[in-house]
């Protein structure tokens, strides 16, 4: 008997070793969070102080709500994913009534298990404390308890005050509750618009004046802030960040070898998604652009629903979020795997602008550098193909920017001042040629975009994307290798 009870233990135990091996490992650290608060903190201005509330969570439709996402400023200060949360920085040291001193307090949900069992675990006050490394954390219902006593600071840091969000009745400590408790703090009565136009009649109308602050308060200087901060990544960001960028090369290759004109643009949607599930990442960065042929001149096309791609150009505009850091990657793949001549001379256009343009991400240069060599290449290459006449027309055929920032947001805060070590950016020129344009009828519907993610080192610019092909002999090459998902059968539905 005591055999069997020692066997059973030693399973028991291995099966929990073995479940917490499969928990993400490498989130970012308590440490790096803290940090980062103090490195705000030494941006304020003194006698501040700045609150921050997470993101309000979104209604998809009746009872479902969307998938949480926090705030990005909010996470890289905090940690923490949940809603209906609060954090308060200070520039110097506060005392409260024990004669405790205290620079910062974060605010956090009670404890339910009857929501818990609902929605998910929380951390509670406690969790803040022991996982997030908060000396102080309490509850939400303590801010709205709390008089925070915001006339006595010089000034008020806050983020526009957003007032499109849902009051949950059944909780008086929501974030509903918690940004009021703000408004009535400061004096504020609706932030957005300075007047009211009662009309009494239709003959007969009234201005009402709104109150105006009863504290300093500045909109604006906090979110420059968090720019200058998150525009430079740390090594435990950058971790992430070439984590995510890998991954999504990885979804851009097994496409290449998986591509078949029969395909739809939703199943090459789906075949870059799994990659991401299967390497572990959470989500998608942002909505996955797949367009086949004249599709891909729609720059922010999500639809992906054309049924069969063809033997058309296939622009796919994907990222993996990974622990909240986004990839940018884009490819552009003939489905039947050989360009046809229009569009090797198209491509060939794009990859010269975008060698261009990577060359000139290096440190000192501004931010438009990138745009600037990438967009000279792309109009003097129309106008030697005979597609525009003028560097206007030209220009219509590229009507976005080449570079953003990239990091917890695809597209990053940032001061887009000059570029800087540790930097990280998309180099993303294209040409789109929609049918109807004003040129010979072999452009039309061809749409290419290639799309690489760029750390800005002392050493010049490093291809973090390098790894899914660029060239179209590369990406021919690719394109006759055998995919995984080869002998992979569905049955057919009715």
């Amino acid at each position: 008997m005591k055999n069997v009870l020692l066997f059973l233990f030693i399973v028991l135990l291995s099966y929990q070793s073995n479940a917490q091996e499969r928990l993400p490992d490498d989130l970012l650290s308590s440490d790096f969070h803290k940090e980062r608060r103090e490195a705000f903190r030494a941006k304020m201005p003194s006698n501040s102080v700045a609150i921050f509330f997470a993101n309000p969570v979104r209604n998809r439709a009746n009872d479902v709500d969307y998938i949480y996402h926090q705030d990005p400023d909010f996470y890289y200060l905090t940690g923490l994913k949940e809603p209906h949360s609060a954090l308060v920085i200070y520039s110097e040291e506060q005392q409260n009534e024990a004669g405790e001193s205290f620079d910062e307090i974060i605010y956090m949900q009670s404890r339910s298990p009857f929501m818990e069992q609902w929605t998910g675990r929380r951390l509670g006050a406690e969790g803040a404390r022991d996982i997030l490394g908060f000396d102080q954390a309490t509850l939400t219902s303590d801010f709205m308890n709390t008089n925070l006593r915001l006339d006595k600071y010089d000034v008020v840091l806050h983020k526009p005050i957003v007032d499109d969000i849902r009051d949950q009745r059944y909780n008086k400590a929501d974030l509903y509750a918690l940004i009021n408790k703000f408004k009535k703090d400061i004096g504020l009565g609706n932030p957005q618009t300075p007047t009211v136009e009662n009309k009494v009649s239709k003959e007969i109308k009234i201005e009402q004046a709104l109150p105006q602050p009863v504290v300093k308060t500045d909109d604006k200087k906090l979110g420059r802030y968090m720019a200058e901060l998150r525009q430079i990544k740390l090594k435990e960001e950058l971790k992430l960040l070439k984590k995510a960028i890998r991954i999504s090369s990885q979804g851009q290759i097994e496409v290449m070898k998986a591509m078949h004109p029969a395909m739809s643009e939703t199943e090459v949607q789906g075949i870059h998604e799994y990659v991401y599930k299967r390497y572990g990442s959470e989500y998608e960065g942002y909505p996955s652009i797949v367009g086949a042929g004249n599709n891909g001149c729609i720059l922010h096309y999500t639809e992906n629903n054309k049924m069969t791609v063809q033997n058309e150009l296939v622009l796919m505009d994907l990222g993996a979020e990974y622990h909240g850091y986004t990839a940018d990657v884009t490819r552009t793949i003939p489905a039947n795997g050989k360009f046809t001549a229009e569009q090797k001379a198209i491509y060939d256009l794009v990859l010269k602008a975008q060698d261009a343009g990577i060359n000139a991400a290096r440190i000192g240069n501004g931010f438009r550098a990138t745009d600037r060599a990438a967009r000279q290449v792309i109009v003097k290459g129309l106008i030697d193909l005979g597609i525009a006449e003028t560097a206007d027309e030209a220009n219509q055929y590229f009507p976005h920017g080449t570079s953003h920032y990239l990091g917890l947001d695809v597209h990053d805060p940032g001061t887009y001042g000059t570029y800087q070590a540790s930097m990280v950016i998309t180099v993303e020129p294209g040409i789109y040629i929609p049918e109807g344009s004003e040129c010979d009828e072999k452009w039309h519907g061809i749409a290419v975009r290639i799309e690489d993610d760029i750390l800005i080192t002392e050493n010049g610019p490093v291809n973090l994307s390098a790894d899914a092909p660029r060239t179209t002999a590369s990406i021919e090459q690719m394109m006759k290798q055998k995919s995984a998902l080869d002998d992979f059968k569905l049955p057919k539905l009715d």
